[in-house]
């Protein structure tokens, strides 16, 4: 049996929005984010897969979803880093990633976490790319100074 037009699809859409929704709103909330938004992708295939920028639309009714389920408030959960040196100077990443505004993380991890281009960030966010290029810098200045006080 062939792979379907859905399915090529969904291979290769599935990671990516996946990553964003993890990046967003951790491991838990955005793997299921994601799960709601690729069914709704298959239930509504004829409509959906007309549209022009069918990742940012499933980026928006996985955030629908999120909301809907009132788990916006959780505190995302990010996997744990693999400890070389357990030493004073050990960099605690995820800590100072969630002090980042939830955009700025998301655009911040996809550009440099991913390396997707910045315009792919600002397709799926539907943001312009100046946006997209603000927040990865303001992110990375604000990670840089968090990282130094430690």
């Amino acid at each position: 049996m062939g792979v379907t037009e859905f399915e090529q699809f969904a291979g290769n859409a599935r990671p990516r929005l996946q990553r964003a929704l993890v990046a967003r709103y951790g491991i838990e909330i955005g793997v299921e984010a994601t799960s709601d938004a690729m069914t709704y992708a298959w239930e509504h295939w004829a409509r959906v897969s007309a549209m022009d920028n069918v990742l940012g639309y499933l980026w928006r009714v996985a955030q629908t979803s999120v909301r809907r389920h009132h788990r916006w408030n959780t505190r995302p959960t990010y996997p744990a880093e693999r400890v070389h040196d357990a030493g004073p100077d050990r960099i605690e990443l995820p800590p100072a990633l969630w002090k980042l505004r939830p955009d700025v993380r998301v655009a911040l991890l996809l550009v440099h976490g991913y390396e997707w281009p910045y315009d792919e960030v600002a397709a799926l966010l539907d943001v312009p790319l100046s946006t997209v290029r603000n927040h990865v810098h303001r992110g990375l200045k604000k990670l840089r100074a968090e990282l130094e006080e430690r």
